[in-house]
């Protein structure tokens, strides 16, 4: 069953920030974050009557619980009035393959909400969707092609090297080997962006118990929320530093969780676990990942760990190959976001990183460990496998 969405008050802040920019339209930060149009409008309108104080919390009134029950048997009732009547028009459907049913959504959309087709026809919504908008497979001349790999270089921010391209080419329906991309981005002076070193941050030196390593470099998670990583790390800006903390689903390598501020200390990665602990509502026994930083070994944060039922894993002292996927996404984040390049401000660095997670990395950008697919792209085609809405 597919649960309610929720967001963070530093999550709708960063949503409205980003589409109240003069280079942004609605329509189109709504898309990226997949959030819904008049959901981020009717954030941007509470921002804009209430300044700071538009959202303290979930930004809305709480309802009573006669209006919760009210509420929730009036989609009920309206759920199974569009089943039963999507069932009368194409109810000898369900046993039929994949592309007939998604042509007869495409037919029946007018009439019937895509989500409730999907859900009666048990398909997918972003598999729907993928089909609607897959191009036929074509072959191109270098000059053609040369166009193409501009666009796919480009929309990444010049953050794609040969590899990610030749795989959003693939995603486009176009035929190349990896060495016609390699050669044309080559003789184009198109690169992606370079690994740079590790560096290490994390202070260890303290007297709080530390928990035995549960995961022992075993990242390759068969189910979504049942090992995250955890880490944080600084971003240089002119005003000084700015400290992002992270929480990553091993599963998809998703971040289900961040939070910015200009102090390391252990409210910051209480934030991320929090906002987490929101998106993804984990069951009970999830193994929490991370290194033997302070914050994370501090009282504070092993009692809210606790409160979850979740359960702790430390890296060894001084390894960071153990804590290698929240690692990898921050070198990442730096060699594609920040290199090169001088924040002015800690608010500016923040909605640049906010873009960056929740947008290009969770939404956009095609990992080679999930066979070339986004985060959100891998955890929908496993939900689909299963026949769950994504």
């Amino acid at each position: 069953m597919r649960t309610r969405k929720t967001y963070s008050a530093d999550f709708k802040r960063q949503a409205t920030g980003l589409a109240t920019q003069p280079d942004h339209s609605v329509d189109e930060i709504a898309r990226d974050l997949g959030i819904g149009r008049s959901t981020l409008s009717n954030w941007i309108r509470m921002a804009r009557d209430h300044g700071e104080l538009a959202f303290p919390g979930k930004g809305k009134a709480r309802l009573t619980p006669e209006q919760e029950e009210l509420k929730r048997l009036r989609k009920e009732n309206e759920l199974l009035r569009q089943e039963r009547d999507i069932l009368k028009s194409g109810g000898g459907l369900v046993r039929e393959t994949q592309q007939v049913k998604f042509a007869f959504i495409q037919e029946q959309s007018p009439a019937f909400p895509v989500r409730a087709l999907c859900r009666v026809l048990q398909v997918s919504e972003s598999g729907y969707y993928s089909w609607k908008t897959r191009p036929p497979k074509r072959k191109l001349n270098d000059q053609q092609m040369l166009v193409e790999i501009h666009e796919i270089h480009q929309h990444s921010k010049g953050r794609y090297g040969a590899l990610r391209v030749h795989a959003a080419l693939r995603i486009k329906g176009i035929h190349a080997s990896k060495r016609r991309v390699a050669r044309l981005m080559r003789v184009a002076g198109l690169r992606g962006k370079g690994r740079r070193k590790y560096k290490k941050t994390t202070q260890s030196n303290h007297a709080l118990p530390v928990a035995q390593n549960l995961v022992n470099r075993e990242f390759k998670v068969a189910e979504p929320n049942t090992v995250w990583g955890a880490d944080l790390t600084y971003i240089p800006t002119t005003e000084g530093w700015l400290y992002l903390s992270v929480v990553l689903d091993f599963h998809s390598r998703m971040v289900v969780g961040w939070a910015m501020g200009n102090r390391m200390t252990t409210d910051l990665p209480l934030a991320a676990l929090n906002m987490a602990a929101q998106r993804r509502s984990p069951p009970g026994g999830l193994i929490h990942h991370s290194d033997r930083g302070s914050q994370f070994a501090s009282h504070a944060y092993q009692r809210r760990l606790w409160s979850l039922g979740m359960l702790c894993s430390m890296s060894s002292k001084g390894d960071c190959y153990d804590n290698a996927v929240v690692e990898s996404f921050f070198a990442t984040l730096k060699r594609e976001l920040i290199a090169g390049r001088v924040f002015h401000t800690r608010p500016e660095a923040e909605q640049e990183i906010f873009a960056f997670i929740e947008i290009f990395y969770n939404r956009q950008r095609l990992h080679s460990t999930l066979g070339y697919l986004s985060p959100q792209q891998f955890e929908n085609r496993q939900l689909a496998k299963e026949g769950r809405v994504a």
